[in-house]
């Protein structure tokens, strides 16, 4: 059977593992997802991400972040879908948990946090948000 949204298997992974305060989660190896978790790096929410190889197959071995014993990640859920895609300009977009959270937007200029879209003065599909 098919993966149809790979983006939300990677969101519900990580989550699981932090609830089960993992230090390493592997997740599908795509561009996007990739692309996705560096923008969750370079925003603080996780260590690190590695390229791996598991029996054979690339994987994505994502460090988690931890502070104590709670986890960086609070919350973390998908907005866009395969069925339905959730596109946003720049300035109708709001601010997650009144600018304690981030969003991940894919934008023309590739997948940024919204703090970057704004700096750019560009919009696009929101991909995710974290809490």
């Amino acid at each position: 059977m098919a993966m149809t949204d790979p983006i939300s298997d990677t969101l519900a992974r990580i989550r699981n593992a932090q609830m089960r305060r993992h230090a390493i989660v592997d997740c599908r190896n795509s561009k996007f997802i990739k692309e996705v978790l560096n923008v969750l790096k370079n925003e603080g929410y996780i260590d690190n991400v590695e390229l791996k190889s598991d029996k054979g197959w690339p994987v994505l071995r994502v460090y988690l972040r931890y502070h104590g014993e709670k986890g960086t990640i609070h919350k973390i859920w998908r907005v866009s879908r395969p069925g339905r895609r959730v596109y946003s300009s720049i300035l109708s977009l709001g601010k997650v948990a009144d600018g304690w959270g981030t969003y991940i937007l894919s934008t023309s200029k590739g997948v940024l946090s919204c703090r970057q879209a704004r700096e750019n003065g560009i919009g696009g599909e929101v991909v995710c948000a974290v809490l």
